[in-house]
Order: C-alpha cells, then structure tokens, then sequence
C-alpha cells in the first residue's frame, strides 16, 4: 500500500503516463519491454507493475544472483532464478514455471542486454511458443515519458512475420539512450 502510494505519487512527479490498456484478463504471459538501454527501465518497469497491480508479474535473474546475501532482496523484487547451467535449458526451466503456476507475467527483454544489439533474442519467443501464452509488448519511451501496451498476441508458425510486428512496435519506441534503441533492426 506504502510502495503503491509511493510508485503513484513518483509517476505524477515525473511526468510518465500509460498508454494502452493492460489486459488483467491474461493470468499468463510473457511481457516483452524494449528497448533496455539503461539501469532507469528497472525503476520504470517497478513503477508500473506497482501502479498497475500486477502482483503476479516477475523477471529472470541469473541462479548466482539468488545465493548470495542479496538473494532475498531480488525474490522481493519478483525475481526468479534460472540456472544457466543447468541440463535442463533455460527456455525449457521457465516453460515448466509456467506449467507449475496458476498464474505467471514473465516481464523479458527481448534484446538480452541494455548494449546497442543487430538482432532480438528469441528465447522469450520460443518461451512463449511452448508454454503457449500469448506476448505482450510493452515499450518504455523516455522521450514521451510513456509505457505502451499493446494487445496480447500468440506466436504464429511465421516466426519472421512475427518478429517483423515486434520490431515494427519498438523501432520508434526511444529508450534512455534513444541510440540503442532498436530503430535500425532489420526483419528477415
């Protein structure tokens, strides 16, 4: 309640707005948030899940991150460890998450790092495939203080069709550093 307070009162402060409606409907979900070009998206993407009451919603984090002292910190930001190293591949340990949980928002980043990338990840896509639930974009722009939602899709068997409508969503979308963004990707 004090967070949300908080997280509300931080949005109005700032100037940051939503646009697009979130489909609370949708109890699984990979949430795909691009572009990641700085640190500020984790402080967004908290603002909006507090704002939005998306209490189901989680990210990944590397195993190694949960061992330490600070493991409980990250399970209380809504972590969930994967352990890369595991016999089990990592898009096969989050598709038996979803398979375990009633309910599961898996916030991603479909570029895999906050550096300038040629070309999207596709573990988040092939997540999505196997557990069969649908992808929900969400950009973060810095320049129109704006998260944008979009309707929720599922994957297709045209996977460069699909990736096309990824790309083309987030290409204008202008993170903190608008030069990382992912206005120069190409499509097949």
């Amino acid at each position: 309640m004090i967070a949300q307070f908080f997280w509300k009162l931080y949005m109005k402060i700032t100037g940051w707005k939503i646009s697009g409606r979130f489909p609370y409907e949708i109890k699984k979900a990979v949430i795909i948030v691009a572009p990641h070009t700085s640190w500020r998206d984790v402080v967004i993407g908290l603002m909006a899940r507090s704002v939005l009451h998306l209490k189901t919603a989680r990210f990944l984090g590397k195993k190694e991150l949960f061992d330490g002292p600070f493991g409980f910190f990250f399970r209380w930001m809504g972590g969930i460890p994967v352990d890369r190293f595991s016999k089990q591949n990592t898009v096969d340990q989050v598709v038996q998450l979803f398979n375990e949980r009633e309910e599961l928002l898996l916030g991603l980043s479909p570029e895999g790092t906050r550096k300038k990338v040629d070309r999207l990840r596709t573990g988040f896509y092939h997540i999505a495939k196997k557990a069969n639930v649908p992808i929900i974009m969400a950009g973060f722009d810095f320049k129109k203080k704006e998260i944008i939602f979009t309707e929720p899709f599922y994957t297709s068997d045209d996977e460069a069709k699909d990736f096309k409508h990824i790309i083309d969503f987030f290409a204008p979308v202008q993170g903190y550093h608008a030069e990382q963004g992912l206005q120069d990707l190409k499509t097949a």
